[in-house]
């Protein structure tokens, strides 16, 4: 007869390393993306913000 409680403790301890593993890599590639600079931004004159072209004031 199968072990259950063995069967049911292996599945357990697999899944934590698994949820681990994706864990760990979730946060190497954040790391990854706050380390980068990105695109430099530019700053185009026009003062405030677009209105919107259906909105008539």
């Amino acid at each position: 007869m199968p072990d259950y409680q063995e069967m049911y403790l292996h599945l357990m301890r697999e899944t934590e390393k698994a949820i681990r593993t994706l864990t760990e890599a979730q946060q190497a590639c954040e790391e990854l993306y706050l380390r980068d600079d990105g695109p430099a931004l530019r700053l185009f004159p026009g003062g405030d913000t677009p209105q919107d072209e259906t909105t008539h004031d």
